[in-house]
């Protein structure tokens, strides 16, 4: 049994490490680290004073992209219904998607998926791992969408250059196709094993679990679901890809539009749940994509890294604001560790306790 005091340590230990590293990176994107010796340890990479002056000039991308980056929330609340396995209408799934986001951006540890499936659970009496379970099928399909992307991208006028992450790339699909077959095979065979192991009384937490999970699931037993889902999980993904094409064109990349999914993909990687210095690997990569691979100036690429962060955050955070109050949800109440995180978790206890129904 762990002792309260190592896991407090761990948790403080994480925290500073992710800070540190989240330092280190954003720095990098205006300074070059001399660790070397010989000279600064810090080393500017152009006037600050160059960055400031250029920023109006970015307006002209900035305004599309914001627009780009909140189109995300209703066309996720539109592939959400696909993976569902009843009808919710537009409108609650619009505000819950919204709330995700919301708390997504605005409050730490990226519990954004985790609270709608709640939310939803609570509102339309779906079972709350059913309603994760179809977060993860969306999520799942979007990844697929974004591999797609970034495939096509190969053909465009940076094909040379990321000719250099085939490796990668074949990894990534490798880990998807196997994540693809995991999620069917839980969706054919999650329940009849469930109901092999209650016909056998063993193993009666795990037998549960597997019955709601195969409820979540659902989709994933038609073909025909899963291709009318993944066809839904392309706007969500084509928007923001556009969105870091239009910045990356707008700050002087030539057939910067072919890039913005390759630079999605890296962001995408970078701000997984459990990543620590999650902003910090924001602006590394961005930076990194957009200086070192695509070939931006140094000062366009700390605009590039600066303004997309700005510009996603602010318009997600604020038309998520808009869900929070239209709903009445505290703010305090989607903080890490607050009432709404530990109702889930409750309900995740719960559900992992109940019977295993039929779906159907």
């Amino acid at each position: 049994m762990k002792r309260p005091g190592g896991r407090t340590f761990l948790k403080a230990l994480a925290v500073v490490v992710g800070v540190v590293l989240s330092v280190f990176l954003i720095s990098s994107v205006f300074f070059r680290w001399n660790l070397r010796g010989g000279g600064p340890l810090l080393i500017q990479r152009f006037p600050l004073g160059k960055l400031v002056h250029d920023l109006p000039g970015h307006l002209r991308w900035l305004i599309p992209f914001m627009l780009l980056s909140v189109s995300i929330i209703p066309l996720r609340a539109l592939q959400w219904q696909r993976t569902l396995s009843k009808r919710v209408p537009f409108r609650e799934r619009y505000h819950l998607v919204a709330i995700g986001a919301f708390t997504h951006n605005a409050v730490p540890g990226k519990l954004g998926d985790f609270i709608r499936s709640f939310l939803l659970a609570r509102t339309q009496r779906i079972q709350f791992l059913q309603a994760l379970g179809s977060v993860a099928v969306c999520k799942l399909l979007e990844f697929a969408a974004l591999m797609g992307l970034v495939a096509v991208s190969f053909l465009g006028p940076f094909g040379e250059t990321m000719s250099q992450f085939a490796g990668s790339l074949r990894i990534a699909v490798g880990t998807l196709v196997g994540l693809v077959v995991l999620v069917v095979l839980l969706a054919h065979y999650a329940l009849p094993l469930a109901r092999a192991l209650e016909r056998k009384h063993k193993l009666p937490r795990v037998r549960h679990l597997l019955g709601h999970v195969s409820e979540g699931l659902g989709t994933a037993r038609s073909f025909r679901g899963m291709a009318q889902a993944l066809f839904f999980s392309i706007g969500p993904v084509l928007a923001p890809a556009l969105a870091y094409g239009l910045a990356l064109r707008g700050i002087g990349v030539r057939g910067g539009l072919f890039a913005g999914a390759v630079v999605l993909g890296a962001i995408a990687l970078g701000q997984a749940p459990g990543v620590p210095a999650g902003m910090g690997i924001y602006f590394g990569v961005t930076s990194w994509a957009a200086r070192d691979l695509l070939g931006a100036a140094p000062e366009d690429a700390a605009a590039f890294s600066t303004l997309t962060w700005l510009g996603t955050v602010l318009s997600q955070v604020s038309v998520g604001a808009l869900s929070v109050r239209v709903r009445g949800i505290r703010i305090r109440d989607l903080r890490k560790g607050g009432s709404l995180a530990r109702e889930a978790t409750s309900h995740v206890a719960h559900e992992a306790v109940q019977p295993v129904h039929s779906p159907g």
